[in-house]
């Protein structure tokens, strides 16, 4: 069942938003070769608890272990921090983070560079991240799940990058993951229609190779098969009277 939010509630969503808009920026000038996913994890918990009444939303989901999902080169999600990761010159890293914040989600992944990056990694991400706002722009009211879908992948193909259609977007709010899917695919005004209160993480997962996915043993870790790149961007956002409201940013 779709959960409709409230004017109240959504700038309670909004406030933790903020939240985690800063811990992206606190984190960002650290994302440095020779740093491991875990220092960069310990950051992104002493930071959103140094906010009161803000907690990660990733410790303990589903019994994951860190307080950030961060992601390098050919993984695409959910990798788990570990200080034998370490970031070197050349690489991509996503750093997927959640924040609860009186009572609600909020959900958003962004990728950084680690130091130079070969210039077709660079199109990998500037593809991806315009794939999100196109997708973001198809989210107002009376459009379909499917318009989002659509025009994320419209981006996708044209740069002849794929998207991952193993995973999707979903609803966020009370719980992490709440109706409806949000696939990063689809065909215009198909699937659930658009109503004001409806709170989406949209998030386009793209490969530079073909789209077909594999866990590794950790059975959280999830990468492309054929080794190539992926990136992946994410904002939570409100359908509003007004258009598509980023929850998850400082402004």
């Amino acid at each position: 069942m779709i959960q409709i939010k409230s004017p109240r509630e959504l700038e309670t969503m909004a406030a933790g938003g903020r939240i985690l808009a800063a811990t992206h920026q606190h984190v960002k000038p650290a994302i440095q070769p020779g740093i491991s996913t875990l220092e960069l994890d310990a950051m992104v918990e002493s930071f959103i608890r140094s906010h009161a009444g803000a907690t990660p939303s990733f410790k303990g989901l589903y019994g994951f272990p860190g307080s950030a999902c961060i992601s390098i080169n050919e993984e695409i999600v959910h990798g788990i921090p570990s200080p034998k990761r370490i970031l070197a010159e050349g690489d991509i890293v996503t750093v997927d983070i959640g924040v609860y914040y009186g009572g609600f989600h909020t959900d958003s992944a962004w990728t950084y560079a680690v130091g130079r990056i070969l210039p077709e990694t660079q199109r990998l991400m500037d593809v991806t991240e315009a794939s999100l706002y196109a997708g973001i722009r198809q989210a107002v009211l009376g459009n379909h799940i499917g318009d989002i879908g659509a025009a994320v992948e419209e981006v996708v193909a044209q740069a002849r990058f794929t998207v991952v259609r193993d995973l999707v977007g979903h609803g966020v709010g009370a719980n992490m993951h709440e109706d409806p899917q949000v696939p990063n695919h689809g065909k215009p005004k198909r699937g659930p229609k658009l109503q004001v209160g409806m709170t989406l993480a949209i998030e386009p997962m793209v490969n530079a190779g073909g789209a077909a996915t594999r866990t590794l043993s950790d059975k959280w870790t999830i990468v492309t098969l054929d080794g190539a790149m992926s990136a992946h961007f994410e904002h939570t956002v409100a359908i509003t009277a007004e258009g598509p409201r980023i929850l998850t940013t400082l402004s």
